[in-house]
């Protein structure tokens, strides 16, 4: 049987919000089965729970924020994708601020976290979501679907009026039953542009951002002295953000995403119309240790 699964223990980690820019603390708790993922706003009297659920997304301008009766939780996206690329099903998240920590600006450090605190699996059986026919949603020339199809696969692509993304693939497609989630696009960094920063400040986003936690255009090329870290890490990147955002469905889907242009919205829009056609999806469990999820990592403790 495929298990749901959990942390073996504890882990604390502390970091800088990329858009209020304030330090927060975070605890990583292992979780019940069929609990979820839950934020606990714990700098609140009474602390507040904000489970991450497509319904709770109330903001996603530039990221993903969650809100529960006014209380938020902000910049989600990054550590969701990484639990949906280590297949947990259930974990306490407690957070002394409105953001999480934009780290390095990838998933990365969020799987090493992940990984040293261990993986358990739990006595009940882990549900996928299948898709069973396709459920679209567009704005635009922007265009999110997903598909029937045996294991996870994404075909992404964007489009960017900038020389250094053009020069860069503006499309890949990721099979995660055959690329290992941290390998393909864990390490992929959020991005953005010089031309954009005193807009931003000056709407109180991106305070924290900066060449340690970002990569940065200016009009004609990258600022980072270390240079991509894939060929095609701004879609790469995308794909990451896309990951967090749909496993806000609460489950690792079984299916095909194939995406043009979409962003935050885009993905929370298609995460909702999927939670309200129960029609085109069902819940499977797996009996033997393989799934068309098979590229998960770290393996289980």
């Amino acid at each position: 049987m495929v298990g749901q699964r959990t942390l073996k223990e504890s882990i604390v980690a502390k970091g800088v919000g990329l858009h209020s820019g304030k330090e927060v603390r975070v605890v990583f708790r292992p979780a019940p089965v069929n609990s979820g993922v839950v934020f606990v706003r714990v700098d609140l009297d009474p602390v507040v729970r904000v489970p991450a659920i497509a319904q709770n997304v109330y903001e996603t301008t530039l990221s993903t924020t969650l809100a529960v009766d006014g209380v938020k939780v902000g910049t989600v996206e990054h550590l969701m994708s990484a639990v949906a690329g280590m297949g947990i099903d259930n974990l306490l998240i407690e957070i002394d601020g409105p953001e999480v920590p934009i780290m390095d600006g990838s998933a990365a450090p969020f799987l090493y976290l992940l990984s040293m605190a261990g993986l358990f699996e739990q006595a009940e059986p882990k549900q996928f979501l299948r898709i069973l026919s396709p459920i679209r949603v567009a704005d635009g020339d922007k265009l999110a679907l997903l598909r029937p199809y045996d294991g996870y696969r994404v075909d992404f692509t964007i489009d960017f009026d900038h020389p250094a993304i053009e020069r860069s693939s503006n499309q890949a497609v990721i099979d995660f039953a055959r690329s290992a989630y941290g390998e393909s696009v864990g390490r992929a960094r959020t991005f953005g542009f010089m031309r954009d920063i005193e807009y931003l400040k000056a709407n109180n986003l991106a305070r924290g951002g900066n060449l340690d936690n970002a990569i940065v255009l200016d009009d004609f090329s990258i600022l980072n002295k270390e240079g991509l870290r894939y060929d095609d890490e701004f879609v790469r990147h995308k794909i990451l953000d896309a990951l967090g955002d749909l496993h806000l469905v609460g489950h690792n889907i079984i299916g095909e995403l194939v995406a043009v242009k979409s962003g935050h919205a885009l993905n929370n829009k298609l995460a909702r119309a999927l939670v309200d056609q129960p029609s085109a999806w069902e819940l499977v469990t797996y009996e033997s240790d393989r799934s068309p999820w098979t590229s998960w990592e770290p393996a289980l403790a």
